[in-house]
């Protein structure tokens, strides 16, 4: 298996039903590494295989592997709070098992980084729940340090100073952080750049995203995604500092948006800002 380039750019997708359908879509955008997700509803018995031969096929690097979660929410934030990832309790066990057989499917893939949203840290005085998620935390950094893996934890939900106090109180050395500068913006949790600041040391992968601050009147509101560029994060400051921070993982472009003609072109869009602001162009 091939080493990833420093700022090597890639895409962040979803396994599909055809894995190697998948990964043709992903290198029509002129990339050969990227962040696979599995879906909640995606069975898994027999992924390892699956991707395992088509990955190889098509001489594609996945570097993260990214957990999700049947019922999730994003619809706005009392949503996203109720819905998403490890902290909801009703959820927690059930999701806990799925994030452990997505690291085993990762394991035998030869990825050792598990990403995923492990929902809204308590920062607000609920320290029995704030020391549930790092006890749960903890348990899922055992089982990926078993395996050699890392576990890191994608940013946007909390401000900066509260995810890297989690981080220092969970204690593990293999949890690290999966850095989204747009999600900073969509739950207006703070400038990802100076959120970067703070967080840099701990980061192993980046998403490049963009999107637009929530509207002040409206609270609950979530901000709107934009294609790369044409949103509110500074991609040529967000980069520089990368850089500057010593950071040479992937630079992994995520486009959430419905209608596939326009994602289609935003990502291809995307590929082309990256290249010019990494100097490949």
């Amino acid at each position: 298996m091939r080493s990833l380039e420093d700022l090597e750019i890639g895409v962040m997708f979803w396994a599909g039903e055809d894995a190697r359908e998948t990964l043709r879509w992903v290198k029509s955008f002129g990339v050969g590494a990227g962040q696979l997700g599995f879906p909640g509803e995606l069975p898994l018995h027999s992924a390892s295989k699956v991707w395992r031969n088509a990955l190889a096929d098509e001489n594609f690097l996945a570097v993260t592997a990214v957990a999700s979660y049947t019922g999730e929410d994003y619809s706005d934030i009392p949503s996203v709070q109720r819905t998403v990832g490890l902290v909801p309790a009703s959820t927690r066990e059930q999701r806990v098992a799925r994030t452990k057989a997505v690291i085993d499917v990762a394991a035998e893939l030869g990825i050792n980084s598990i990403a995923c949203h492990i929902g809204f840290i308590p920062h607000n005085g609920d320290e029995s729940l704030y020391a549930a998620i790092c006890d749960v935390t903890r348990q899922i950094c055992h089982y990926c340090a078993s395996k050699g893996q890392t576990f890191a934890l994608e940013t946007g939900q909390e401000p900066a100073k509260v995810l890297l106090r989690f981080i220092e109180d969970v204690a593990r050395p293999n949890l690290r952080i999966n850095f989204d500068p747009a999600n900073m913006i969509l739950y207006g949790t703070g400038d990802p750049i100076d959120a970067l600041e703070v967080l840099g040391k701990d980061v192993i992968s980046v998403h490049c995203k963009d999107g637009d601050w929530p509207p002040v009147a409206n609270p609950t509101a979530l901000g709107i995604e934009r294609a790369l560029g044409h949103g509110s994060v500074d991609f040529p400051r967000f980069v520089s500092k990368l850089k500057e921070l010593g950071y040479r993982g992937i630079l992994s472009i995520e486009r959430e948006e419905p209608d596939p003609a326009r994602r289609d072109r935003d990502i291809r869009d995307a590929v082309l800002l990256l290249k010019r602001l990494t100097g490949r162009i």
